[in-house]
Formats: C-alpha cells, structure tokens, sequence
C-alpha cells in the first residue's frame, strides 16, 4: 500500500512535465503541406492534374471491384460453413462436372478482368503519350540532387541544380527540427513551369538509379544510368508541388526532394527573361579567360544579333557598309583597332558604336570577325582585354 501511494506521489510531480512535454511536441507538429504531405494522410494526396484525378479514380474502381469479389467470395464460404455444417446433418452431394459452373467460373472473372483493363489501359496509355509537349525538361538525378535542363519550349537553354536547402540539412542532422511545414521539402532551385502547359519530364542518372515523381501532380518515372525514359504532366492550378526521388539510391536518399513551381505564363515568362539574365551575368564575367571557340560560338550570337543585318551573313557588306571578310582592319595584327571600331564606331555614324554590349559580348564578336568566312588570324580577343581600351 505504501508502495502505491510513494508511485502516486511521482506521477503527481511528473504530470506537469509530460503535460509540458506534450504540449511542447503539438506546439512543433507541422501543418499539411499543399500540393505535399498531409498530417495522418490516407490514400493519395490531393489531385492537381487530370492524370492525377484518373489514377485516383482507377485505383478506387478496382479496390470497390477487390472489396465485392472479397465479400461475396468469403460471404459465400462462410455461409456455406455455416449452413452446411456437420452438427446440422448436412451431407456432401456426389457430382462431377458442371458445365453450367465451369462457364460461370469461367466467364464472371473474364468480364471482371476486362472490366478492369480497359479503363485502366486508357490511363496507362495517356501517361506514356508524351507526344506534343509545350516544354521538355530533363532531370538528371545525381546523389544527392537534381539537375534541371530545359530542352525545348520556352527556356530552352536554362540548366542549374536543385539541392535541399542547408538549413533543413542542418535541423536534421541535429535532431531538433522546427515548427517547418515544408521540412526537407525545401530547395534552392525549384523546377519552374507555366500552368496548363504539357511538361515532358526526360529523366536519367549520373550515378545509380534515381526516381522523379510527384504524387499530386500524377507523375513517377525511373532515372536509370545511361539510358533515358520519359513521363509528363499538366498542372492545372499555380502553386507548389512536392515529391522526392523514390529510389532507394544511397545513404542521403532522404534528402534529394523535388520541389515544382507552377506559375501563371506571365510569371513564368518574367522567371525565364530572370534565368537567362543570371546566366548570360554569370557567363560575361569580365575576368573569365576564353578559349577561341567558345567566343568563337558566343561571337556568332553576337553577330546574328547585331551584325548580320549591315554586314550580310557573309561578311560582304554592301553599299557604304564595309566588308568584314578580307577587311585590313580585321586582318591586322593590333586588336584594339578593331575593338575601338565596335566601341566607338566610325564614319559619322555609319558604323554606329556599340558601347552598351559587354566586354565578353564584344570580345567573342570580334574573335569571330577575326576567324569566320576567309578570316584565319588564329588572333584572340579576351574580355579584360576590351575592358581596358573601354576606359
């Protein structure tokens, strides 16, 4: 008795501390997640796309088919026990073949099978048609991120990587993560795409089989080294989407999420305009030395621009505008001739100054004057370079 009431005495002092410890814990549960996770979640999340929506359908079809076939068939047996049971005086009948039971056995699971299949083949076929898309991305699964390169459609050319934020790597490898609906969900570079457009999603692996996929939005495709395989989607609302690799690919497996921004196609166009703007920025670092044929390759951008129109696409000119092919001032052995030319122009405006083109963007244009056509000078023009004679 006395034991019992000493056990009473310290759950009394203890309650404040669970109660306090318990509180605790509900003051950091996360919220749900849009377009993610959701707190004691059951089933599929919420749809956001019409293949998404079918697959749900599909998936609820055939569980009401699995849950009647379940009930009628163990129905049917129980009764049978029951009904039938020796303490009954029931006694076994003695036939062979039924021809009418064998085309029932036969025929009911043949309509049931079909009866599944095409509704389902119908899906299967619409998430395998990537024909046609607005926008093609390739995800490149590397441990432990993704790398993005818009292929086609508009951003063709953006690339960069998307890795979990460090401050979720950081709550987890303390143990004490905060009050973060989107925890380990975070990245630096979501994948960007524009709201009711065709995304084909090409994926594939740098070092051991990866999976792209997004739940809400219908979508799950292997990424598989050295080969390529496809999958799409169509958002059908602005907002955030969230999955993760869905392969067991290494140690840090759980920290390689997928973070899919949809976004209006205003807002999408002005994120293409911003990408394309930081990578040409980071590109025409003035300091960065080139070789020749990559400002042989920028310099024919350059040239198609702003050049070709005056000068022709063969360097021939025209009229009052001077050829560039076989030009002295191209040919000679000073560059700063040249490059002053394009800085500053000549002939009263004939040739007009090109000043508000960067130093790498002058730099390759000239290199390509100076190695293009019947041009072979072998002669470099370097960023820094035009940066001195701007001054």
């Amino acid at each position: 008795m006395k034991t019992m009431t000493k056990l009473a005495k310290h759950l009394g002092r203890l309650g404040p501390a669970v109660v306090a410890s318990l509180a605790a814990m509900a003051a950091q549960a996360a919220n749900d997640l849009p377009g993610g996770p959701a707190n004691n979640q059951h089933g599929f999340p919420t749809p956001f796309s019409r293949i998404a929506v079918e697959q749900q359908w599909l998936h609820n079809f055939v569980m009401l088919i699995c849950i009647v076939i379940f009930i009628g068939v163990f129905g049917v047996m129980f009764y049978s026990i029951f009904k039938h049971r020796r303490s009954k005086g029931a006694r076994a009948a003695n036939f062979h073949e039924s021809t009418t039971v064998e085309v029932i056995w036969t025929v009911v699971p043949f309509l049931i099978v079909i009866g599944m299949a095409l509704p389902a083949t119908k899906t299967v076929v619409e998430m395998k048609d990537t024909t046609a898309p607005d926008l093609t991305v390739k995800a490149t699964g590397i441990q432990w991120k993704w790398g993005y390169d818009y292929l086609s459609g508009e951003g063709a050319g953006i690339s960069f990587l998307s890795t979990l934020d460090p401050t979720h790597r950081a709550m987890s490898d303390s143990g004490r993560p905060s009050n973060i609906d989107d925890y380990l969900f975070r990245v630096d570079n979501p994948l960007v795409v524009p709201v009711g457009r065709k995304v084909r999603v090409i994926t594939t692996a740098n070092d051991v089989i990866h999976a792209f996929g997004v739940p809400s939005l219908g979508v799950k495709q292997d990424a598989i080294p050295g080969f390529v395989r496809d999958t799409w989607f169509r958002a059908e609302k602005e907002g955030d989407y969230y999955g993760q690799c869905y392969e067991l690919c290494g140690k840090e497996h759980a920290y390689m999420p997928i973070h899919v921004k949809v976004l209006s196609q205003q807002a999408y166009t002005a994120w293409v305009d911003t990408k394309r703007k930081e990578a040409a920025a980071a590109a025409d670092d003035p300091s960065k030395v080139w070789d020749l044929a990559g400002l042989q390759a920028r310099g024919a951008q350059v040239y198609a621009a702003n050049c070709q129109v005056c000068h022709q696409a063969n360097g021939k000119g025209g009229g009052a505008i001077k050829a560039l092919d076989a030009s002295p001032v191209v040919l000679d052995a000073d560059k700063s001739k040249q490059v002053l030319v394009v800085l500053h122009g000549q002939n009263n405006g004939a040739m007009p100054a090109w000043k508000q083109l960067n130093d790498t963007e002058i730099a390759a244009v000239v290199t390509y004057t100076k190695n293009h056509w019947s041009n072979a000078t072998g002669q470099i023009v370097q960023p820094a370079e035009v940066a001195a004679l701007r001054k």
